[in-house]
């Protein structure tokens, strides 16, 4: 009997990658659907995984996270050979990385080859036919990358010259039109999948806005990201940063954190958590407690008592908001 073909497919949830992997596994071959954490996926993992696990059945492939945050900081993040895109995406250094690690795991899963959802054209940073071509360079994982979506306009690969998978049934598909993989989605069936759009942070504006402030000012890793996912963030006079609740779902998150870098504040009556780093001087301290009582219901004409670690300031909220915002991270 041959041994089983098995493929580890870059599996970001995003209908591109679901529509590769099915192609895959309509040929009879085992595909395990890697979700690769880098921390940046959007702001609730937990739901996250729950929404690939829930996809990944529904296809038929196997799931796995691999965690791989330290080392996307440590090594990715700020120093990409290729650059960034429109914010602070370093996407073509991001995906050669996800590739690289995927052909190190081939072994461990007893797989051959390596999926992944790129569609020549759709993307202008990341793919290109140039872009592929880097990517496939920076991993070191040349002729095992298969791009099921995409694969008839490129070069032949290992898992199709070796008769792995058959040519023919692969696809054509390029440009940024999706007519051909949304045609594909409803012949299979697959409903619930995230928008192109979704997804990475760092493409974001606004959280690019609130990381290049931090790394003007601080040293990054981990601990860091899930403080930028959550709430309003300041930049106050002497260097400190202070992060305030939005709502009652980011007091939570914000509580929940495990921080080393900040002392969390609550206020004397119904208002947001809030953050602020440990360093912060103590002119700082009392000034954030006043941006965090300006969003509360505090009257500016009252005087509360702040505790912010162990320190007690008495202070009043600003007479609007618009004082408070001179501070926000733009």
């Amino acid at each position: 009997m041959s041994k089983k073909i098995k493929a580890l497919a870059l599996f970001s949830g995003g209908l591109d990658s679901l529509l590769a992997m099915k192609l895959i596994i309509e040929q009879s071959i085992e595909v395990i659907g890697l979700y690769f954490d880098t921390g940046f996926g959007g702001k609730s993992e937990e739901k996250k995984q729950e929404y690939l696990q829930r996809i990944a059945d529904k296809i038929g492939a196997k799931l796995q996270i691999v965690n791989i945050k330290d080392q996307f900081v440590q090594e990715i993040l700020f120093d990409p050979k290729y650059g960034y895109g429109k914010n602070f995406n370093p996407c073509i250094d991001c995906h050669a990385n996800m590739i690289r690690i995927a052909k190190a795991l081939l072994p461990r899963y007893g797989a051959h080859f390596i999926i992944s959802g790129e569609v020549v054209g759709q993307r202008p940073m990341s793919q290109r036919f140039d872009a592929l071509k880097k990517v496939e360079t920076l991993s070191s994982a040349d002729g095992l990358i298969l791009r099921p979506l995409s694969a008839k306009l490129l070069p032949i690969t290992i898992p199709e010259q070796k008769g792995w998978v058959d040519r023919e049934k692969l696809l054509d598909i390029s440009g940024r039109s999706r007519e051909k993989q949304m045609e594909l989605a409803k012949k299979w069936g697959i409903e619930d999948y995230e928008s192109p759009a979704g997804g990475c942070l760092l493409t974001d504006e606004h959280f690019s806005l609130k990381l290049k402030d931090h790394i003007a000012h601080d040293s990054f890793d981990t601990e860091d990201i899930d403080v930028l996912k959550w709430g309003r963030h300041f930049r106050l006079p002497q260097g400190a940063k202070l992060v305030v609740s939005r709502n009652k779902e980011e007091n939570e998150k914000l509580k929940a954190l495990s921080l080393s870098k900040y002392i969390p504040f609550a206020l004397p009556l119904p208002g947001p958590l809030s953050l602020i780093h440990k360093k912060a001087t103590q002119a700082d301290k009392e000034l954030a407690a006043r941006i965090a009582l300006t969003y509360s219901k505090a009257d500016p004409k009252e005087r509360y008592q702040v505790k912010i670690g162990d320190e007690l300031y008495e202070v009043s909220p600003f007479e609007s908001k618009k004082e408070a915002q001179e501070y926000f991270v733009r």
